[in-house]
């Protein structure tokens, strides 16, 4: 049986597929749920975003600073300034990605510096790794950085248009750069741009890394040895155009959550798929809501 257009649309944004998801934008931090803001506080733009065990949100402040938010008092309750902590002093860096270890420690990406370093709770240093970076600059040496499960260090270069696997001692063990496909880089950061600049990836239980481009307008799927076996393309989901393909969550459901910033008026700043269908099964349209410029979100129920 063929369902209505209507009907299929009513199921595709029914309360069974609601999400409620953390996100900043429009000079504030909100939990946006069952269709509208449920918490807010004000807070300025970010890069990374997690919530704790412990119900914590974790989140940048001027892109130097990893701030730990009690959200029933909305306070700061916690906070380490890279540019001010562990030889840094006086010296250019940004903060783009950073991961809470547990027990305290925290796992930050310090661009400009060019190093991942991990800290206690009261900011002591407990490790520093080097990164490769062939294109130095603070803005752009890294995007999103995650510890993986077998302690190496999954790190985007924005810069560099590369992803690259560190090892616990900071030994480059895997790279891929993301191609351009044969086409010209455009600057801008709308759907007319275009480039490699490599915001997220993510390493899936079977071993392949799936990977969001950024500029590049698409998500793909690698595997170890570099072969790209499943990706979706900026036209490819129907009345949907990718921009500035950002932060990738993958649901206890097996589906992806794609990040779609600098998209523009008409255009969801969230996307649900079906990995096996590439059929969209929730959005979230929240430009009017929370602007054009979400780069970062964490879908936390379901």
């Amino acid at each position: 049986m063929r369902l209505h257009p209507a009907l299929a649309a009513l199921l595709l944004f029914s309360p069974a597929l609601a999400r409620d998801v953390l996100l900043q934008g429009k000079g504030k931090l909100a939990l946006w749920s069952d269709g509208k803001v449920a918490w807010e506080m004000p807070w300025g733009g970010i890069h990374d975003l997690h919530r704790g065990e412990d119900g914590r949100i974790y989140v940048q402040k001027n892109m130097r600073e990893v701030c730990a938010i009690d959200p029933e008092k909305k306070q700061v309750v916690w906070s380490y300034d890279s540019s001010k902590s562990n030889g840094n002093e006086g010296k250019r860096l940004e903060v783009h990605a950073f991961q809470p270890l547990g027990e305290g420690r925290m796992m930050i990406a310090e661009s400009g510096i060019g190093r991942i370093v991990e800290v206690d709770a009261s900011g002591k240093l407990l490790k520093d790794v080097k990164l490769k970076i062939d294109r130095p600059d603070a803005h752009r040496d890294t995007r999103l950085a995650r510890k993986l499960d077998n302690g190496h260090y999954l790190v985007c270069h924005e810069g560099d248009g590369a992803v690259r696997e560190y090892d616990g001692e900071g030994k480059v063990v895997w790279d891929f750069p993301v191609p351009m496909f044969g086409k010209e880089a455009k600057g801008g950061h709308g759907p007319e741009a275009f480039g490699n600049a490599v915001f997220c990836a993510l390493r899936l239980k079977n071993g392949n890394t799936l990977v969001a481009t950024g500029n590049g307008h698409s998500v793909l799927e690698v595997t170890p040895a570099k072969e790209i076996v499943w990706k979706i393309e900026q036209k490819d989901l129907p009345g949907i155009t990718l921009a500035w393909v950002t932060t990738l969550q993958v649901l206890p459901n097996g589906n992806y959550v794609i990040g779609n910033c600098h998209a523009g008026p008409g255009q969801p700043i969230l996307i649900e798929v079906e990995p096996a269908t590439k059929k969209v099964v929730w959005q979230l349209d929240g430009f009017a809501e929370f602007g054009n410029d979400v780069s970062n979100s964490l879908v936390v129920k379901p």
